[in-house]
């Protein structure tokens, strides 16, 4: 099983996928220990590409390995992963420590150390004494930060985020996007990042990826991928 602490690359290999009339099909590799970002025109799959990854889809062909482990025989909550969506996930009827408490046990049963690591998040992220608040009593950006202590607390290998600051203000994504690379210095951790906006790619990115009609047009590190003008599309999204 792939933990913590270890290097973990994600690997898709001429997957292939169908979803009405739409096709996809991925061959792609997120390096171990960098930030990828993904990104790509609305539709073209960029989403679809996390949730195969994630289990939440189920690939017609081709194969998919985490830390080199093939992980298409496992069920989402199974694999070495933690996700942060753009509306964050929590439960309104639930207190902030117990939203985080989930990402370590769905049914809540927590030991001392696992309290322990829940009131070290919450400070890790700015949001220390905040654990008997509940979601509807904070703001956008505090409830995305609560989100992020939730991926912390699970300790997995790889990070995926879903558009995590596309319903911030500039200030505020800036300062989510800054927290994300603290935590990654961190922890190492391998992080794949679904983004429409350039200035995000480029404050946070190692590596990235560009698809376009359900394919992965480019993959390069992100000095490269910053200078491929032969991509029509890509050239579009940079001047964004």
């Amino acid at each position: 099983m792939t933990t913590a602490g270890e290097i973990a690359d994600v690997r898709l290999a001429n997957v292939a996928l169908t979803l009405g009339a739409q096709k996809f099909r991925f061959d792609c590799t997120l390096p171990g220990g960098a930030i990828t970002a993904i990104t790509g025109p609305s539709g073209s799959g960029k989403s679809t590409l996390l949730n195969l990854v994630a289990g939440f889809e189920t690939p017609d062909a081709g194969r998919i390995a985490i830390g080199g482990r093939d992980v298409q025989g496992l069920h989402p909550s199974a694999r070495p992963l933690s996700l942060v969506f753009q509306d964050n996930n929590l439960f309104a009827h639930l207190d902030l420590f117990s939203n985080i408490g989930l990402g370590i046990s769905p049914a809540l049963k927590l030991g001392k150390e696992d309290r322990e690591r829940i009131g070290e998040a919450l400070e890790r992220v700015g949001l220390k004494g905040f654990d008997k608040r509940y979601p509807g009593t904070l703001s956008g950006g505090e409830r995305q930060r609560a989100a992020f202590a939730r991926a912390l607390v699970r300790r997995r290998p790889v990070l995926l985020l879903d558009e995590p600051f596309a319903a911030l203000d500039p200030a505020l994504r800036q300062t989510m996007a800054d927290l994300l690379l603290d935590l990654h210095r961190e922890t190492g951790n391998t992080v794949a990042i679904v983004t429409h906006d350039s200035g995000t790619l480029r404050h946070l990115a190692d590596h990235a990826i560009f698809i376009e009609a359900g394919e992965v047009r480019l993959q390069a590190d992100i000095a490269s991928f910053l200078t491929r003008g032969d991509v029509p599309g890509l050239a579009a999204f940079l001047t964004l």
